[in-house]
Protein backbone atom coordinates (compact mmCIF):
# COMPACT_ATOMS: atom_id res chain seq x y z
CA UNK A 1 0.00 0.00 0.00
CA UNK A 2 1.74 3.14 -1.13
CA UNK A 3 1.74 6.22 1.39
CA UNK A 4 1.95 10.06 0.48
CA UNK A 5 2.81 12.94 2.17
CA UNK A 6 1.50 16.37 1.04
CA UNK A 7 2.52 19.85 1.67
CA UNK A 8 2.11 22.98 0.16
CA UNK A 9 4.29 25.90 0.51
CA UNK A 10 4.26 29.75 -0.41
CA UNK A 11 7.65 30.85 -2.54
CA UNK A 12 8.99 34.36 -2.66
CA UNK A 13 10.03 35.23 -6.06
CA UNK A 14 13.91 35.39 -5.17
CA UNK A 15 13.68 32.05 -3.60
CA UNK A 16 11.94 30.26 -6.12
CA UNK A 17 15.30 28.38 -7.76
CA UNK A 18 16.63 27.73 -4.63
CA UNK A 19 13.44 25.80 -3.03
CA UNK A 20 13.18 24.16 -6.64
CA UNK A 21 16.32 22.34 -6.32
CA UNK A 22 16.07 21.31 -2.89
CA UNK A 23 12.32 20.15 -2.48
CA UNK A 24 12.57 18.59 -6.15
CA UNK A 25 12.99 14.65 -7.18
CA UNK A 26 16.79 14.85 -6.67
CA UNK A 27 17.08 17.45 -4.08
CA UNK A 28 17.53 17.86 -0.09
CA UNK A 29 14.80 16.07 0.74
CA UNK A 30 15.04 13.38 -1.40
CA UNK A 31 18.56 12.95 -0.83
CA UNK A 32 17.89 12.30 2.76
CA UNK A 33 14.59 10.39 2.61
CA UNK A 34 16.60 7.90 0.03
CA UNK A 35 18.31 6.67 3.06
CA UNK A 36 15.43 5.21 4.30
CA UNK A 37 13.94 1.75 3.17
CA UNK A 38 10.82 1.72 1.57
CA UNK A 39 11.50 5.72 0.04
CA UNK A 40 9.91 5.73 -3.74
CA UNK A 41 10.07 9.53 -4.62
CA UNK A 42 9.24 13.03 -4.31
CA UNK A 43 7.07 15.36 -6.58
CA UNK A 44 7.44 18.52 -7.11
CA UNK A 45 4.65 20.83 -8.83
CA UNK A 46 3.89 24.89 -8.70
CA UNK A 47 1.11 27.14 -9.45
CA UNK A 48 2.54 30.11 -9.47
CA UNK A 49 4.21 31.15 -6.58
CA UNK A 50 2.37 28.02 -4.65
CA UNK A 51 4.53 24.78 -4.55
CA UNK A 52 3.49 21.41 -3.52
CA UNK A 53 5.09 18.46 -2.45
CA UNK A 54 4.56 14.87 -2.91
CA UNK A 55 6.60 12.58 -0.83
CA UNK A 56 5.84 8.65 -1.95
CA UNK A 57 6.63 5.81 0.53
CA UNK A 58 5.93 2.30 0.01
CA UNK A 59 3.77 2.14 3.54
CA UNK A 60 3.09 4.24 6.20
CA UNK A 61 5.51 1.81 8.64
CA UNK A 62 7.97 2.76 5.89
CA UNK A 63 7.59 6.58 6.80
CA UNK A 64 7.13 6.12 10.34
CA UNK A 65 10.36 3.92 10.36
CA UNK A 66 12.20 7.22 8.68
CA UNK A 67 11.18 9.48 11.29
CA UNK A 68 11.82 7.47 14.03
CA UNK A 69 15.18 6.93 12.50
CA UNK A 70 16.08 10.14 11.12
CA UNK A 71 14.39 12.66 13.46
CA UNK A 72 17.57 14.82 14.31
CA UNK A 73 17.95 14.95 10.37
CA UNK A 74 14.93 16.16 9.70
CA UNK A 75 14.84 18.73 12.36
CA UNK A 76 18.06 19.98 10.94
CA UNK A 77 17.43 19.82 7.00
CA UNK A 78 13.89 21.91 7.70
CA UNK A 79 15.68 24.65 9.83
CA UNK A 80 18.26 25.13 7.36
CA UNK A 81 15.86 25.31 4.60
CA UNK A 82 12.84 27.05 6.51
CA UNK A 83 14.16 31.09 4.72
CA UNK A 84 13.20 29.39 1.60
CA UNK A 85 9.58 29.40 2.25
CA UNK A 86 6.21 31.14 4.06
CA UNK A 87 3.24 29.77 5.28
CA UNK A 88 4.05 26.16 4.54
CA UNK A 89 1.06 24.11 5.36
CA UNK A 90 0.87 20.02 6.19
CA UNK A 91 -1.90 18.47 3.98
CA UNK A 92 -1.42 15.22 5.69
CA UNK A 93 -0.72 11.45 5.20
CA UNK A 94 -2.59 9.48 2.66
CA UNK A 95 -3.14 5.77 1.81
CA UNK A 96 -4.06 4.12 -1.40
CA UNK A 97 -6.94 2.04 -0.65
Amino acid sequence: MTHVILWTYEVAPEHEAAFAAAYGGDGDWATLFARAEGFIGVELYRHGLLFLTIDRWASRAAFEAFQARFAADYAALDAKLAPLSQNQRYLGGFDRP
